[in-house]
């Protein structure tokens, strides 16, 4: 984080949100949208190097999108739409694809399924009540972001190589911070929903 410099003070103000469809951080949300069949195919065709170069590229990419959005205020309804899809399609195609080939174990997919089941599972409330959803924060930012990190080092080391224990290591370690961390911002919300249902219930009795 780059707290108390400038350039972190011009991240955290509010920036407008526009209606416009095609700008720089939405093409860049599509064309990692499209890369996905092609890391499927390069995988199941054992491209391992060019599949993880993918995943290398659509890491990039997320980070290069909110960056140029924030910094030329190009945020649109559709990008903050169209980023968090990208984000979670791409963590979801990439889990069950290496978990198919036996890259990471069935384990860590459902470990994260669980997370996004108990978010599922409060929407009923959320619903019922009116409750705001929140956007996308640092802690999730990282959590996608140490995930994205892994699952290319986690290819390579399944390529034999000099690289193949560092990868490995590096791999999974960021891999269990991002599952730490996608864990954390759920039970951020859950006690988010929490304070607001206990605060609307002492409105309705004051009122």
């Amino acid at each position: 984080m780059r707290e108390g410099t400038g350039e972190g003070r011009h991240d955290q103000r509010v920036l407008p949100v526009t209606d416009r469809l095609l700008t720089v951080p939405n093409v860049l949300s599509i064309v990692r949208l499209l890369g996905l069949p092609v890391f499927i195919w390069l995988l199941v065709s054992g491209h391992l190097v060019w599949a993880a170069a993918v995943l290398v590229a659509s890491g990039f990419t997320d980070y290069l999108d909110g960056k140029i959005a924030r910094r030329y205020g190009l945020v649109s309804r559709l990008g903050q739409l169209l980023d968090p899809i990208a984000d979670r399609l791409y963590i979801a195609v990439t889990l069950l694809s290496l978990a198919g080939t036996g890259v990471i174990g069935w384990w860590l997919v459902a470990v994260l399924v669980a997370r996004d089941a108990f978010i599922l599972a409060m929407y009923p409330l959320v619903r019922r009540h009116h409750l705001p959803i929140p956007s996308v924060d640092f802690v999730g930012k990282a959590a996608t972001f140490n995930l994205l990190g892994a699952f290319p080092l986690l290819l390579l080391g399944h390529v034999p190589g000099w690289w193949t224990v560092p990868a490995l290591a590096t791999g999974w370690a960021l891999a269990w911070w991002g599952v730490g961390l996608y864990w954390v911002t759920g039970l951020v919300y859950a006690a988010q929903v929490r304070g607001m249902m206990a605060q609307r219930r002492v409105l309705e009795a004051a009122g």
